[in-house]
């Protein structure tokens, strides 16, 4: 009686294991898609509109956060102390937010608070 339901149970586990490793690989690519540390892309802020999102972000009179290390892409912010902000769709669908940190305007990615682009 044993043998044939360890021989089912291991006939499933073997069958599983591909669903498994094709998931991992799934979300490692969509990882790298996510943290955008490549380049420009969908959602980030055109080169063209910088100066005018810039100018937006001056107007709207963000405050800037203090952090005590270099913020650039891929920079994961702290959890407490920064507020993030709306894209306003002129420029551009986003699932990103922006804030100032260190007098820089940034787009973060919210759920995992990394730096995706600095408005230079």
């Amino acid at each position: 009686m044993r043998k044939p339901i360890l021989a089912v149970a291991l006939l499933a586990s073997a069958a599983a294991m591909p669903l498994a490793a094709q998931a991992q690989q799934r979300i490692i690519v969509e990882e790298g898609v996510t943290t955008g540390l490549s380049g420009p892309g969908v959602g980030f802020i055109d080169e063209d509109e910088r100066p005018q999102f810039r100018r937006y972000v001056v107007e709207e009179r963000v405050p800037s956060y203090s952090v005590n290390t270099p913020v650039r892409v891929g920079t994961i912010l702290p959890e407490a102390g920064v507020t993030y902000y709306d894209v306003p769709q002129r420029f551009g669908a986003t699932s990103y937010r922006y804030t100032v940190v260190n007098d820089r305007p940034l787009l973060v990615e919210p759920r995992t608070r990394r730096v995706m682009q600095v408005i230079e």
